[in-house]
């Protein structure tokens, strides 16, 4: 097996000396109290648990890869106690916002601790950055009620969150999307379609799985204009953020059976009748999407 190295001693030097970190983070009012030593100790802790934590189980992971059966997915061995320690280490609010329970910390120090992370072991990383892609669609474009209700548990690492937006018949047009959004009255929405190739859709890491899925109003403009933005939860959330007991009408149909990153579960995703809430205005779900697909993609 090949160890992973951080390649820490390049990682400061760019920080320090390309990218002139310091002042940069001085100079910004959010990050003024971001010393060089506390992003010297970041990189260093996080270079630890690159190649002590998630490196050892990376080839393991593929080898044994996630099961599925009846609906819900095991992750490969050692993957669930990987990630009760990286959230326990506070990795997953690294980024978010200080008022919800993040850190507040900048990316440009965080981008260099998911390429360690993603060189160390791509499977586990894939879990990871969904959530914090999640959390930024959120606090980006959500209610104030439901960023109270989401976030502090999702920057814990207690929840994950995914983005929900292929279905079997639209990948990138996704303007074709057939999943639909019924009003229930209340200011929630009931959800029903399929979704694919959706990154850890299901798994065993966190205890709930916060899904950002897109879908249709019955009356919505056709085409990508007529495109919303829900939060849908695995399991049902009460006002005072925390867990009810009930489940939330999300199953996983199935897994892909992929050549490589075997360890990252790749979910086909059913909403039956699913309660969720609006993320965004009306119709301008694609766009408020983006800010989660560009923090995964670009």
């Amino acid at each position: 097996m090949t160890a992973y190295r951080a390649p820490l001693t390049d990682m400061h030097f760019l920080l320090t000396e390309v990218f002139k970190a310091n002042a940069v983070f001085a100079a910004m009012p959010g990050t003024a109290e971001v010393s060089a030593d506390l992003v010297s100790a970041i990189l260093d802790e996080a270079g630890k648990i690159s190649e002590h934590l998630l490196s050892p189980i990376n080839q393991s992971g593929d080898q044994q890869a996630c099961q599925w059966n009846e609906g819900f997915v095991t992750t490969p061995t050692g993957f669930k106690d990987a990630y009760k320690a990286y959230a326990e280490g506070g990795w997953a609010g690294l980024t978010g916002h200080v008022d919800f329970g993040g850190q507040g910390m900048p990316k440009l120090l965080s981008a260099q601790i998911e390429e360690m992370f993603f060189g160390a072991n791509s499977s586990f990383a894939l879990y990871a950055i969904l959530n914090t892609g999640a959390t930024l669609t959120i606090s980006e474009h959500a209610s104030a009620e439901l960023k109270e209700r989401y976030l502090p548990k999702m920057y814990e690492g207690e929840w994950s969150g995914t983005m929900c937006l292929t279905e079997p018949h639209a990948g990138t047009d996704l303007g074709m999307i057939r999943t639909k959004a019924l009003e229930n009255g209340d200011g929630s929405y009931n959800l029903t379609g399929t979704k694919i190739f959706i990154t850890a859709g299901e798994h065993d890491l966190t205890a709930n799985i916060i899904h950002l899925v897109l879908a249709k109003l019955p009356d919505a403009p056709a085409g990508p204009k007529g495109i919303s933005l829900f939060l849908v939860p695995k399991n049902k959330v009460g006002a005072d953020g925390n867990l009810t007991g009930e489940t939330n009408n999300v199953k996983c149909g199935s897994i892909e059976h992929k050549m490589g990153i075997k360890g990252s579960a790749t979910c086909v995703m059913n909403f039956d009748g699913a309660q969720g809430w609006l993320v965004g205005e009306l119709n301008n779900g694609l766009a408020n999407m983006f800010t989660m697909m560009n923090y995964e993609r670009l």
